[in-house]
């Protein structure tokens, strides 16, 4: 289906790892409790466990490599708590290195012992980290340049990083062999195997980066048509429908979408709408804060809303609902982002009603992005109940929408 999946990629079936220095670029990205400071343990760190696993018992010495927030943001910290939290998945301890290319992190690795990990500190600390740039351009930043002489193997495990061309991602691969770790192929081999053997699709989007979602839209309405079941939309994306086809939303929300340059994509939103016609299912009501930031819900007929639009009403739920319960074996669900504002417990009615049906549906489920990966923790829901949980979101975006993948490229190259 997308190029990138169809690379041919080594993996860590092709090296033996025994006594090498191996760099593992993982992604512990992680949402950070504002009360408490703390780092909150997500599936990426479950994921990444087993690779880690692996190693240590094939007698590795480890270095992790891993982002937290970007410079500026409040959720940019140090990886003390990452480390900590790995090594109680991990089952061995993982040394936190609070360096990332001075003496400090050099030493740490040329010291490593078989079985032993360190985990360096973030490494967008380094000012020429997340600047996009082609993988021999990366070869000449900080950390590859510094790092790639007292390194042995390169591994990608973070198929969520995948999509971005910097250099912790791509960097090492002109300088080292390059391999996928773990993680890394089962993703691309189930993403692959879901999209390439699916004839019919249906696309469940929401949450509040509606860019992404209609660029996946739109290279399957123009290259895939026909594989394009129904669309059920919810959140910003389910807005935008909505305006295209003459809603007025109401000064909250409309106010909103123009401060974040959504409504950028109206022109798009009205072609895809065009194109795919009743295959687009939209909202029938609403949910709004009220002055007390309670929930209250109104009806197409009576918009504009007075409050901001945080959810989907209860009749759309309904119907979205049992639109779901009539899917068969042979269709494939591809969910991104939650249908509202999930994270406040009155608006999150619609997310946790869509998603256990998705839960419980006779077709195939693939779900992804970070905002739904939390959402289905936060649920009480599993991955396991679904089909396949991808831990990528703009990657997965990106993957699905035919874009090329940095991160992916480098994986096919040869020493």
């Amino acid at each position: 289906m997308a190029g990138s999946g169809e690379i041919r990629f080594r993996t860590l079936d092709e090296v033996d790892v025994t006594g090498k220095r191996v760099a593992v670029r993982v992604d512990l990205n992680s949402s950070l409790d504002p009360q408490t400071g703390k780092i909150q343990l997500n599936e990426r760190f479950r994921a990444h466990a087993l690779t880690v696993r692996e190693l240590i018992e094939r007698g590795a010495k480890t270095v992790l490599l891993a982002h937290q927030g970007r410079r500026g943001d409040p959720d940019f910290t140090d990886l003390s708590q990452h480390a900590e939290l790995l090594s109680g998945l991990v089952g061995s301890t993982i040394k936190f290195v609070p360096d990332v290319v001075g003496d400090e992190a050099k030493n740490a690795i040329k010291s490593l012992a078989k079985k032993e990990v360190i985990l360096l500190d973030n490494v967008r600390k380094l000012e020429d980290e997340d600047v996009e740039k082609s993988p021999e351009e990366h070869a000449k930043s900080t950390l590859p340049l510094t790092l790639a002489p007292h390194l042995d193997i390169f591994v990608l495990d973070a198929f969520s990083v995948a999509h971005r061309g910097h250099s912790s991602v791509v960097g090492f691969a002109p300088l080292l062999p390059t391999y996928a770790g773990r993680i890394m192929e089962k993703e691309l081999t189930a993403l692959n195997r879901m999209i390439s053997l699916t004839r019919k699709l249906v696309f469940t989007l929401g949450g509040n980066k509606p860019k992404e979602c209609i660029s996946v839209l739109q290279r399957f309405a123009k290259e895939r048509p026909e594989s394009v079941h129904g669309v059920i939309t919810g959140g910003v994306v389910g807005q935008l429908f909505l305006l295209s086809r003459g809603y007025k939303l109401g000064a909250p929300s409309e106010e909103f979408l123009a401060k974040k340059k959504h409504l950028d994509m109206l022109g798009k939103v009205s072609e895809l709408d065009k194109n795919l016609k009743e295959r687009v299912l939209t909202p029938v009501d609403l949910a709004y804060a009220d002055p007390k930031g309670e929930r209250a819900e109104v009806l197409l007929e009576k918009l504009p809303s007075p409050g901001e639009i945080q959810d989907l009403g209860l009749k759309t739920i309904q119907q979205y609902k049992e639109y779901i319960e009539r899917l068969e074996a042979g269709v494939t669900v591809i969910v991104k982002g939650p249908m509202g504002v999930y994270e406040k417990p009155q608006f999150r009615r619609g997310t946790q009603e869509i998603y256990m049906s998705l839960a419980k549906t006779k077709a195939s489920t693939l779900i992804g992005g970070g905002d739904s990966v939390t959402a289905i923790e936060l649920l009480g829901l599993r991955p396991s109940d679904f089909t396949y949980v991808s831990l990528g979101g703009g990657a997965l975006i990106s993957y699905l929408s035919g874009e090329p993948m940095p991160g992916i490229q480098v994986l096919a190259r040869r020493e």
